[in-house]
């Protein structure tokens, strides 16, 4: 998978195995297999990238880069980064209760990938 460090509050991740998408009907031990290959590969390249946790909540903001030019939809991508977001989580040392997802559909990148930022989250009109 690949990964590639941005520094700071980002990190560009792999997309996520097909076998992790809601539509996939695969045998259970192989997407096991895969959510965990695809936790580690995303917890690793937290580490690399240095990603702090902000204090209190967490907007995580994704952006997924599709491998093709397909139509995806953004509850089923955001359901593939489970086991992805629980390796940040565990890169940053926090329950993963604290992070605020913000989805959204980027340009077509060769292989695909997942741009993430942390900033503090403020809620309400302060946004």
């Amino acid at each position: 998978m690949k990964m590639e460090q941005k520094g700071g509050n980002q990190v560009l991740l792999g997309w996520p195995p097909k076998v992790l998408s809601p539509n996939a009907r695969t045998h259970w031990a192989a997407r096991s297999r895969a959510a965990k290959a695809y936790r580690y590969s995303c917890f690793m390249a937290a580490k690399l990238a240095g990603l702090v946790a902000p204090a209190g909540r967490i907007l995580l903001q994704l952006e997924f880069l599709p491998p093709t030019a397909r139509r995806r939809d953004d509850d089923n991508l955001l359901a593939s980064f489970k086991a992805g977001r629980d390796g940040l989580a565990d890169a940053l040392g926090i329950d993963d209760s604290l992070f605020v997802s913000q989805v959204q559909i980027g340009e077509v990148h060769p292989g695909g990938a997942v741009r993430v930022t942390l900033s503090p989250f403020q809620s309400g009109a302060q946004q």
